[in-house]
């Protein structure tokens, strides 16, 4: 694999992982914090592709796949669900 290519996806996850995180701490409201979960679902993505094409990287991939499914009830629970949060 394109060593350029590895490195755009691990500095990609990383950045869009620190800010969806900032997103979130920011308790901007329901909406904005769906979408920052959204980032968060790239930034998983970019990671498992990073974790799983990069040499001795494989923990990472696997972490990100976990936390990909994570993000993607972030995803429904703010932007798609209906049921409102309990403080």
């Amino acid at each position: 694999m394109n060593e350029t290519v590895l490195t755009a996806l691990q500095y990609y996850g990383a950045g869009a992982a620190t800010l969806a995180a900032l997103v979130v701490s920011l308790n901007l409201g329901r909406r904005i914090t769906g979408w920052a979960f959204v980032l968060f679902v790239t930034s998983s993505a970019a990671l498992i592709l990073w974790g799983f094409l990069a040499q001795d990287s494989e923990g990472i991939g696997w972490q990100n796949v976990a936390l990909l499914v994570i993000n993607a009830v972030g995803v429904w629970r703010y932007l798609f669900s209906r049921h409102k949060p309990q403080d």
